[in-house]
């Protein structure tokens, strides 16, 4: 369209337009106005007339659109407002059906060890710089969790003790911590020894078993549970399967490498021991 209105056929038509309007100005102000120049007129000045509408009819409707933006900036809004709130029940939805799935894991393991008591929990803190030894969860005295209290995974496995205890949360010390200590034993050989962390293999999520025999007959993929011994951590709590034996630094003893079932830099429910 803006090529047209450039090109000299339009401003020919311009030109005739302005031409018959003069005279028609100048008929009528004389009293000499005839029908054929009307109609003459009329005819010639008809595709501006059309052009002119078209140009008004547009300006009506973009003001008719800018007079509701109002109400279209109001219905956004609102529909933003029920977007936020559609996601808050959808991670509402997902921590009840996490909770869910865990609490059906609690009643499998208490059908193990019947004796046992358990809490239900959630990570809810790591520390950034200290992640493989350490978390927060959100239950506390009030929950009856005390200090020296075991965490396992849904699935059972030992992720570690809880250090430090506030009414509403507790932190968490992890096996992957050099200062965690618990005896352990390996299923099939009855091999003893001490579950700990090591700074060597942390960053790996994985953890060991010192003081083996050099002459152990345990091997990889070997399953190591806790033996009980020393009151903190009950019986046959599963920790993990050997992944490889190296020598310890001093060539006396044996260090088996576990792999453990439950990563404590990851795991987001878990479950407190509070009584056994």
């Amino acid at each position: 369209m803006k090529d047209f209105f450039d090109t000299w056929k339009f401003k020919i038509l311009v030109g005739i337009a302005v031409f018959l309007a003069a005279i028609m100005a100048y008929a009528g102000a004389n009293g000499r106005l005839t029908a054929a120049p009307q109609e003459i007129l009329s005819v010639a000045v008809a595709p501006f007339q059309r052009a002119a509408a078209a140009v008004s009819n547009g300006v009506s409707s973009l003001w008719e659109k800018y007079t509701n933006i109002d109400a279209i900036l109001e219905e956004n809004e609102k529909l933003t407002t029920e977007n936020a709130e559609l996601r808050g029940q959808m991670v509402d939805y997902d921590k009840l059906k996490a909770e869910n799935e865990a609490y059906k894991a609690l009643t499998n393991i208490q059908e193990q060890h019947p004796e046992m008591s358990y809490v239900s929990s959630f990570v809810i803190g790591r520390d950034p710089l200290d992640s493989f030894y350490g978390f927060t969860l959100d239950k506390g005295s009030l929950d009856g969790v005390e200090a020296n209290d075991a965490i396992t995974s849904d699935e059972g496995y030992l992720l570690g003790v809880v250090t430090e205890v506030d009414l509403t949360s507790c932190k968490v010390m992890t096996i992957l911590h050099p200062s965690f200590n618990a005896a352990g034993v390996v299923s099939r050989t009855r091999d003893n020894g001490i579950i700990t962390g090591s700074a060597d293999y942390a960053a790996e999520g994985l953890c060991i078993l010192s003081n083996l025999s050099r002459g152990t007959l345990t091997k990889a993929n070997d399953q190591v549970i806790t033996t009980g011994l020393g009151g903190v951590f009950p019986p046959d709590v599963l920790v993990g399967v050997v992944q490889e034996l190296v020598p310890e630094a001093s060539g006396k003893s044996t260090i088996a490498v576990i792999k453990p079932g439950a990563d404590p830099r990851t795991v987001k429910h878990v479950f407190i021991i509070t009584n056994y």
